[in-house]
């Protein structure tokens, strides 16, 4: 079995615009290069996440504009392998996923992550059963501006509520662990439905009524959406209070 990381990365970014550059390569914080401190692009938090939980395989989901993602990260990372999927139109994050599917061998477990955030801890995928269907969730102050996730006493996932103002849990989903085969059937059900689901909430909420079961996993800790400029501040913030050492060196291409 290998371990594929996927990482949506064709969006524009409005919230944030303008930018000369794709917001994945956002600097938040820095690196250690020797002796010399050096910017780390937001997107090598969640690459160093899917390295500690094992990932040997990372595709980038990325536009025909956002070229310079591939100029920055070249074809390898550490021991994982780097390929890019194009999505020409896109058309939401269930179409971005999805568009990374022809890459994945049936036996595979695959982890899902958003570039433009930064979450603790950093084994946050290694908390996420290998061969089984999970959620990572993180406690937030405002759920209504993300995916909330209600669960049973049994911690399976009853319902995401995508962006609802009135929200009835606090924990969101920040990234999540499936293997092939659910992302097979999920895609088979979005086709089904007209590729109308955008988010993946929505899909997995008609995919658990049809008797698949998801798991709610709540050990995150800290959650931040660097999409927008008051998550953008809130990062720097963040990490430049948390002293934790990351997990990987990321050698980022010439």
């Amino acid at each position: 079995m290998k371990i594929w990381g996927v990482i949506p990365a064709a969006g524009l970014g409005t919230r944030i615009q303008p930018l000369a550059f794709s917001k994945e390569l956002l600097p938040v914080g820095t690196r250690r290069d020797g002796e010399t401190d050096r910017p780390r692009a937001i997107s090598e938090y969640l690459l160093d996440r899917m390295l500690l939980a094992g990932a040997t395989r990372i595709c980038f989901v990325i536009s025909p504009a956002k070229t310079d993602i591939m100029n920055y990260f070249g074809g390898q990372l550490e021991n994982a392998a780097i390929c890019y999927a194009m999505q020409s139109n896109p058309k939401g994050l269930c179409d971005a996923i999805f568009t990374a599917l022809p890459f994945v061998a049936p036996g595979d477990d695959v982890l899902i992550g958003l570039p433009d955030t930064v979450w603790f801890p950093q084994n946050g995928f290694c908390h996420l059963a290998a061969g089984s269907f999970s959620f990572l969730l993180f406690p937030v102050e405002r759920p209504e501006l993300f995916d909330a996730v209600v669960s049973d006493d049994q911690d399976h996932v009853c319902e995401i509520q995508v962006k609802t103002s009135a929200a009835s849990s606090k924990w969101v989903w920040g990234a999540f662990r499936l293997p092939a085969h659910d992302l097979a059937k999920l895609y088979d059900l979005w086709r089904e439905r007209g590729q109308q689901d955008q988010y993946i909430g929505t899909l997995v909420n008609e995919y658990i009524d049809r008797g698949a079961v998801v798991n709610a996993v709540r050990r995150g800790e800290r959650y931040v959406d660097v999409g927008t400029l008051h998550g953008y501040r809130e990062a720097v913030t963040l990490l430049s209070r948390d002293d934790r050492p990351y997990s990987q060196k990321v050698n980022v291409a010439a």
